[in-house]
Order: C-alpha cells, then sequence, then structure tokens
C-alpha cells in the first residue's frame, strides 16, 4: 500500500460506521479519501470556510439523526478549540479526521507550531486521540476512532501523521540581507 492507499480503508471504515456527512476544510492530504467518499452516494460532503463551522453543523445532523465527519488539517486545529465545548457540555459525538502538519520532514517553519501542539490542546479539550501511521492500519483505526465516537458520544481525533502522507516540499524564499 502507498500513502495515499490509507484512504481506501479510512472509507470503508467510515461507510461501515454509517457516516453520512463528511464536513471538511479542503486539503491535499485528505483529497484522496474526499475524492473516494465523493463517489459514494450515501456519504454528503459539505465544504466548511472554517474548522469552527464544523462542530455546530455535525452536531445539528447528529439531532436530525445524519452520523457526520470532521475532517481538516492540523493548522486549522487552533481555530476549532472553542467550539470543541459544545460537543463535549451537549454530549455529541464529534469525530475528527485531522492530517498533520510540523512533524516529519516538514520544511514550512509555519506549519511547525500549531501541529506540535496539536495532541496536546485536543487531549487538553477532552478529545480521545488515535495515531494513523500506517496505510493498512487505517481501517482497523478509523474502526475503533469512530465505534468509541457514537458509541459513547465522545469527541474522538485520528490524526493521520505527515509521515503517511509524506511531507510537502517547499523551496522557501530567503530575503537578502545587504
Amino acid at each position: 500500500m502507498s500513502a495515499v492507499d490509507w484512504s481506501e480503508g479510512a472509507h470503508r471504515a467510515i461507510a461501515r460506521a454509517g457516516i453520512r456527512l463528511l464536513a471538511h476544510v479542503p486539503d491535499a492530504g485528505l483529497s484522496p479519501l474526499l475524492a473516494r467518499c465523493g463517489r459514494d452516494p450515501a456519504i454528503r460532503l459539505v465544504g466548511l470556510a472554517d474548522e469552527r463551522e464544523g462542530p455546530a453543523l455535525l452536531a445539528g445532523a447528529w439531532l436530525g439523526g445524519l452520523p457526520g465527519l470532521l475532517a481538516c488539517q492540523s493548522s486549522g486545529v487552533g481555530n476549532l478549540v472553542n467550539m470543541l465545548g459544545l460537543s463535549a457540555v451537549g454530549r455529541f459525538p464529534l469525530p475528527i479526521l485531522v492530517t498533520m502538519r510540523g512533524e516529519w520532514g516538514e520544511q514550512n517553519p509555519w506549519q511547525v507550531p500549531m501541529g506540535q501542539a496539536v495532541p496536546a490542546v485536543l487531549a487538553a479539550m477532552g478529545v480521545r486521540l488515535f495515531s494513523l501511521e500506517r496505510a493498512e492500519e487505517a481501517e482497523a483505526v478509523l474502526d475503533g476512532a469512530l465505534g468509541l465516537a457514537f458509541g459513547s458520544e465522545q469527541m474522538v481525533a485520528v490524526l493521520v501523521r505527515q509521515r503517511l502522507l509524506g511531507a510537502k516540499r517547499f523551496r522557501a524564499a530567503r530575503a537578502s540581507v545587504p
């Protein structure tokens, strides 16, 4: 399995969990999964302008009988933090799929601080954490995380590690100093 093949197992787990709504902020690391889910007539993709919209949308969907999943990049977790209170206080299940940056092979220094903080920030908010590092584990990891989220009405996050996704290559522009 190549790095992008994680999406096949993830999609099977998402479909098996009965996810009907996948709210997302577009991200290159999510592209293979979004493409698969977009071809699945049972799953509706909803693009978000900002991660903060996700918990409210998914709480409303849950109350209407539609299980959902929020997918975003680690840099967007900072936008999400305040809205996690809605799920915590309301006891709405909130599964989150986070594609990580700022880890293995990162070349964009702006991604490092938030990428490094994501696990601690989510844990501090009461989110149960799962880690996805190998493509062949995608289905099992998502099964476990989604089962916990919906079975126990918990907030859970699956952190899709950068080593699995591959590091983006950048050529940093350097300012010349006179």
